[in-house]
């Protein structure tokens, strides 16, 4: 069971929360608790951060000091609202840059 020092709480919920860096470098937010039914490998690098990866085909199972977790994008009780489909309204005209404008 990994230490509290590094949990937070989700603002949008106020649940537990553990701020990883995927391999591709972005921020992934994780529950703190580990879950037996998570599909994200979460492990401490040699500098002491949090990193993440999902399990693939290629490396299905958990791999040395890892324990598996939950994406809080997945279990967070407030979601963020889903983007309108709806294309937003635009006002005036362009010249094409074609047409040397300005002058």
């Amino acid at each position: 069971m990994p230490s509290d020092h590094d949990v937070t709480t989700c603002d949008s919920c106020g649940s537990r929360i553990r701020w990883t860096v995927t391999a591709a470098g972005k921020r992934l937010a994780v529950d703190a608790d580990p879950a037996e039914d998570g599909n994200t490998a979460v492990y401490r690098d040699g500098t002491g951060r949090l990193r993440s990866r999902g399990l693939s085909s290629e490396r299905p199972t958990l791999e040395h000091a890892e324990w598996l977790a939950k994406p809080h994008v997945a279990t967070c009780a407030r979601p963020r609202p889903p983007r309108s489909s709806v294309p937003r309204q635009r006002t005036g005209v362009r010249a094409p840059h074609w047409q040397g404008w300005p002058r």
